[in-house]
């Protein structure tokens, strides 16, 4: 929620002199004429002419001051929900005014400024606001590209009763629209022998090391005291007690090919942005079945960056960690790298569990390094996007599925996407087809998917 008023500072930055811009045609007409027969007045020696000119050049000027001071005692608020929407979706605006002064107003009109992309710039005339009133109003934003829009300010336009005079002010807050990708649900499949989450897929770890490396901890209320470990309790002087064997989430990372080269065209129905969408279905998916998940681009960037290893640990609420990635899939967009080596540094680096890949176009090159990040999976799966028939519809098959054949040589269960595509009927045969694979693929120790 984002609130603001008019007050002081802006007074004397926008200054009295500066209220005189706001005069209306009506406000300049009269002031034009009071000075015209005053002047008359002055000249032909006719009193009553001066006192009429006297009150046509008065009455704007009283206007202008009484409406200048007056906007200071406005205070609008606005007031976003939800904040984070589905691309496609829409979201409510409402929008607050209260007057805060011992005085009436006059009319308003308001006006909040949105982007082009999520619309027409909205603008509500309200009525006069009493001392101490408020008034409410409301629009809709909606969007189909995913992004951050920033909402605001607010814009008021204040008029005295007269017409005379029209000043125009923005509150200082606004508010943020993230528009994250569209998500498809997607049907539970279970790659053989492996289970989700918490699952046969699963591992454990004592302390840090092992049975003859443990790390105790402080005695805590109702710890059996069967755990007590003695030797650090002579040691630091208090009761120590060993820890538990704790269970860790089965792992799944799911790695985004971002590369400018590796896609052509651009838009909602573009091959970038399938791809982007596939891994928000992904990553949602896998965090409901229970998994530690982990978003990884080819820069070799990962979201969420704290939890073991960078992935959103047992600790992290996962609508906190699907949120965290979720944002950030909102406003990704293409790298300037050229290749897929930062991504397979971080990869190698340990056991990754799960493995699921968007990529675009693959030259060999590139193709050998994908290949080689499945040696530290217990399961791969790849959804390899050929811009040339997203662009211009092509129907050669020769590149990518060369690319895919060595992807399954590399162990990966590959799957070529055809434009237009639905992920759940690909996310079903990939199921089937990594079923189909044998027990060589299943027989991971850190995950399996579901």
């Amino acid at each position: 929620m984002a609130a603001g008023g008019l007050g002081d500072e802006e007074q004397a930055r926008g200054g009295p002199w500066a209220a005189l811009s706001g005069l209306t045609t009506r406000g300049r007409s009269f002031l034009a004429a009071g000075v015209a027969a005053a002047v008359c007045a002055f000249v032909l020696g006719q009193e009553d002419l001066f006192r009429v000119g006297l009150l046509l050049a008065v009455l704007p000027l009283v206007c202008t001051v009484v409406l200048y001071r007056t906007r200071y005692r406005v205070a609008g608020s606005r007031r976003l929900a939800p904040g984070r929407v589905t691309a496609g979706a829409e979201a409510r605006v409402q929008l607050r005014v209260d007057n805060v002064s011992r005085l009436p107003t006059g009319l308003l009109m308001l006006q909040d400024r949105v982007p082009y992309v999520l619309g027409p710039r909205p603008r509500f005339v309200l009525d006069r606001v009493e001392a101490g009133g408020k008034r409410e109003v409301s629009y809709r934003v909606r969007s189909d590209l995913r992004g951050r829009y920033p909402l605001g300010p607010l814009q008021l336009r204040l008029t005295d009763p007269f017409g005379m005079c029209e000043l125009t002010r923005a509150f200082s807050a606004y508010d943020t629209l993230t528009v994250i990708p569209r998500t498809e649900p997607l049907p539970a499949v279970r790659l053989s022998g492996e289970a989700a989450g918490y699952g046969d897929g699963r591992h454990r770890s004592l302390a840090l090391a092992g049975e003859d490396d443990v790390i105790p901890r402080g005695y805590r209320h109702g710890d059996d005291l069967r755990r007590v470990h003695w030797r650090s309790t002579a040691r630091y002087g208090e009761l120590m007690v060993r820890r538990e064997e704790q269970p860790q989430r089965a792992r799944c990372t799911v790695l985004l090919d971002t590369r400018e080269s590796a896609y052509a065209g651009a838009g909602p129905d573009s091959a970038f942005e399938w791809a982007v969408s596939g891994a928000a279905s992904a990553l949602a998916h896998m965090l409901e079945r229970g998994f530690s998940v982990r978003l990884l681009t080819d820069t070799g960037s990962s979201v969420p960056g704290d939890g073991a290893g960078g992935f959103a640990g047992s600790t992290q609420d996962s609508s906190d960690s699907a949120g965290l990635m979720m944002d950030t899939l909102a406003v990704v967009d293409h790298s300037d790298g050229g290749g897929l080596s930062r991504a397979y540094d971080v990869l190698r680096g340990g056991n990754e569990g799960l493995l699921i890949g968007f990529f675009g176009d693959l030259d060999e090159e590139q193709a050998a390094v994908a290949a080689k990040m499945r040696r530290r999976s217990g399961a791969a799966v790849a959804f390899v996007l050929d811009s040339g028939r997203w662009t211009q519809g092509a129907a050669g098959h020769g590149p990518v599925e060369e690319r895919l054949r060595l992807l399954r040589e590399g162990g990966w269960t590959a799957l070529a996407v055809e434009p237009g595509a639905a992920l759940p009927e690909l996310w079903r045969l990939a199921g089937h087809e990594r079923t189909n694979a044998g027990a060589a693929d299943a027989s991971g120790t850190a995950g399996g998917w579901s």
